[in-house]
């Protein structure tokens, strides 16, 4: 699964309570517009409206998720510690970790111990790991928590964080030539679909699991991050099912894929770790076998390594598979 089974679950039982929201994007900027001082302190406010000071921007930072390690990679800075870096390097190709950077425990479970350990001068962590982690970690070093999604602006979202973390270690301006890099890419791929006359295609992103005989579904809905960047290349995401309000992630079956029935419509997925349900798990399922999109093979597994929860070079990833489908 490309979040951890938990998260998976949570989205699955939001999705039957919460309706998917709209996106628009912000040109959110990153809090300064030229990089910290090398020396000297440094405050960031994060997600939970705290202020963390610190003496100097932090260099030796551990990451607890992967959207923020990336992030942290992409900057310039390589963590001394990660959350199961070797899942990492399974389900993020964008920003690679150093083979030294050490394994901190799962992204569920983090261990404080080895944490605390590499002695770093700063965690990055997201909201939803819980305030008991926090209140653990904040005893032996500063916690800067990112708030990783919210689907009601999941790409302003990440502008926020990512300014954030860059302002905590020192790499504002490396974080506004990211950004540039990523808007150019999103106005370059907008104009190539438009010119190919595929500017309102529809499009649908699911992962999925198989327990036993059952194969879930999980579609991302209007405000999940992926989902908004094709909005922003001009596409319209066909799935308008109920999503949870964090992630803009919405559960359903086979059955519920039949609503999706525009011949035009192109459907993605994931499935980095080698467990692909939609190829093996539907193969012979007589429903699949009908639904437009398998007929018309507009299906798409994604380049394995193409985190759907990342920062901007994981989404220039995903602006890149859009433009060759669509602007053909």
């Amino acid at each position: 699964m490309n979040r951890i089974r938990v998260t998976a679950i949570v989205a699955a039982a939001a999705a039957l309570l919460l309706s998917a929201c709209g996106t628009t994007e912000k040109n959110t900027t990153p809090e300064s517009s030229a990089s910290a001082a090398a020396t000297g302190p440094v405050t960031v406010t994060d997600s939970r409206g705290k202020e963390i000071t610190l003496k100097a921007p932090a260099t030796k930072v551990v990451g607890l998720e992967w959207g923020e390690v990336e992030m942290l990679v992409s900057l310039g800075v390589m963590p001394v510690g990660v959350a199961d870096p070797k899942g990492y390097g399974t389900w993020v190709t964008a920003a690679k970790l150093d083979p030294g950077v050490k394994d901190v425990g799962t992204r569920g479970e983090p261990s404080v111990d080895s944490i605390v350990a590499l002695q770093p001068d700063l965690v990055v962590m997201e909201d939803d790991r819980g305030g008991a982690l926090v209140n653990q970690i904040e005893k032996y070093v500063p916690v800067l928590v990112a708030k990783g999604s919210d689907a009601k602006d999941n790409l302003g979202r990440m502008r926020t964080d990512l300014g954030m973390i860059a302002k905590a270690v020192g790499k504002t301006t490396e974080a506004e030539k990211l950004l540039g890099d990523f808007d150019a890419a999103l106005a370059d791929g907008k104009k190539k679909i438009a010119d190919a006359g595929a500017a309102g295609r529809p499009f649908a992103i699911a992962d999925g699991w198989k327990e036993g005989s059952t194969v879930s579904i999980r579609m991302f809905g209007q405000g999940a991050l992926v989902s908004q960047l094709g909005i922003q290349l001009g596409l319209t995401n066909a799935w308008t099912g109920k999503t949870d309000e964090a992630w803009g992630l919405g559960q359903t079956d086979v059955e519920g894929l039949t609503v999706l029935k525009d011949p035009n419509l192109h459907f993605f997925y994931n499935a980095s770790d080698g467990v692909d349900v939609f190829a093996d798990g539907l193969a012979g399922n007589a429903i699949w076998k009908s639904l437009p999109f398998v007929q018309q093979k507009h299906l798409h597994r994604m380049p394995d390594g193409i985190w759907t929860f990342g920062g901007p070079l994981s989404g220039k990833q995903y602006i890149d598979q859009f433009v060759k489908t669509y602007a053909v």
